[in-house]
């Protein structure tokens, strides 16, 4: 009840910037659906910035129209979820093919398991999709979710920060 109360609070102020953190903490899958759904009418009826802090990414992407992500006061991830739905790809099959294809470009995690491997990539565009498929390999989007989660598994020595101008470069 007390989610639900913040919730109502943040909501009813209609403050030029509201901040949600975690706010579905406590509730069920309705009961957050019932917010977001509210979240979106709300917001459709009185525009202004709402930053949400969650950990559920794949629940609120349809939510999201920018993404930031901050590791230990780092910002990782600044870009439109447009743009950063384009970014990378995963891409499956022999682990030789998998390798080739991620050295050619920016790999974020690699997983293998008994000769095949599947890898998560940043990429440049649609010519590198094709480019994958041409190398025999299974092309598949890379939800929000999974680029947040490759990112977060990079060590912090080899984590590169992906900027909206680099996102621009892809989506064009």
């Amino acid at each position: 009840m007390t989610s639900a109360v913040g919730i109502i609070i943040g909501l009813a102020s209609r403050a030029p910037f509201t901040l949600f953190d975690e706010p579905y903490l406590g509730l069920d899958a309705v009961a957050r659906q019932l917010f977001y759904d509210r979240l979106l009418a709300d917001y459709a009826e009185h525009p202004r910035t709402i930053m949400l802090s969650t950990h559920l990414i794949e629940e609120i992407a349809p939510l999201l129209e920018r993404v930031l992500l901050i590791d230990r006061g780092r910002v990782l991830l600044d870009a439109d979820t447009e743009s950063l739905r384009g970014s990378a790809v995963t891409v499956t099959g022999p682990v030789g093919a998998v390798q080739a294809f991620a050295r050619q470009h920016d790999p974020l995690h690699t997983e293998t398991l008994a000769g095949s491997s599947r890898a998560v990539v940043r990429i440049g565009g649609a010519a590198d999709r094709r480019a994958a498929a041409e190398q025999g390999l299974t092309v598949e989007p890379t939800s929000l979710q999974q680029l947040v989660v490759a990112m977060s598994l990079q060590t912090p020595a080899t984590r590169a920060p992906i900027h909206p101008v680099d996102l621009e470069e892809v989506s064009s």
